[in-house]
């Protein structure tokens, strides 16, 4: 019986970050999610060499990378030494713990939002990579407040492009995910969630899919139909390399 609960507990654990049809049921992130896999999955090929996940967490995207070293960093503190999958920590504000130009490439998921002084940041994300090398980074733009306290800014597409031109890199690519109604429909299952609060897990779970997968159905109805790229979207997905 606990051999069959941890088997159901990892595949919706998996859902999470590599959400499959099913998922739509049990994900309120379905929408978002579904799509950060799908276009991290298509670009993975771009990136290659010695790659660093900058703010890696669990490293969820590893096995989309074919890497000769692959390194994960967070910002040092109790929590990420106890939680992360990190293999190397650094000072939050201060330098990364590797000399210039020594990655090919790097990927930075969700993380510009948590990070209090992106001038530092995307100075040092520059000079451990080597020229030429990419970066492929994703931020929202339409997110509720997370890991609080530590969320500190939104980025436009026009902002996030700024920014990174200003510290060296050289726009390759640029997407906005998950826009239109269907960036709506997928704000609005988020906010569902927030508000059951049953502290049973298998309960919880039952009742996103009671409450919050018809949202998402029809969000990815919204996304299926023809439209133009729309000023209301989830994340900034953007490929840049080092110039």
């Amino acid at each position: 019986m606990h051999l069959l609960k941890d088997k159901i507990k990892h595949w919706i654990e998996k859902q999470y970050f590599y959400p499959d049809i099913l998922g739509v049921l049990i994900n309120p992130t379905y929408l978002a999610r579904h799509a950060l896999a799908q276009n991290i999955s298509e670009l993975s090929p771009r990136l290659g060499g010695k790659i660093i996940d900058i703010g890696c967490g669990s490293k969820p995207y590893q096995q989309l990378f074919s890497a000769s070293e692959y390194v994960g960093m967070e910002y040092d503190s109790v929590e990420n030494r106890l939680n992360s999958k990190a293999d190397v920590f650094y000072k939050d504000g201060g330098e990364f713990p590797f000399t210039d130009d020594y990655f090919d490439s790097a990927i930075a998921t969700e993380v510009l939002e948590h990070v209090f002084n992106p001038e530092e940041f995307l100075r040092e994300v520059h000079r451990i990579l080597k020229r030429g090398g990419v970066l492929l980074l994703t931020c929202p733009l339409l997110w509720a407040e997370h890991q609080k306290p530590h969320d500190y800014a939104r980025y436009t597409s026009f902002g996030i492009v700024h920014i990174l031109e200003k510290h060296g890199f050289e726009i390759i690519l640029q997407k906005k995910t998950v826009n239109g109604v269907a960036a709506l429909f997928q704000m609005f299952a988020a906010y569902i969630r927030t508000k059951i609060t049953v502290r049973n897990y298998y309960v919880r779970i039952f009742m996103y899919t009671l409450l919050i997968s018809p949202w998402t159905l029809l969000g990815i109805l919204f996304l299926k139909l023809p439209h133009a790229e729309s000023d209301i979207y989830i994340d900034n997905l953007i490929l840049v390399k080092k110039v």
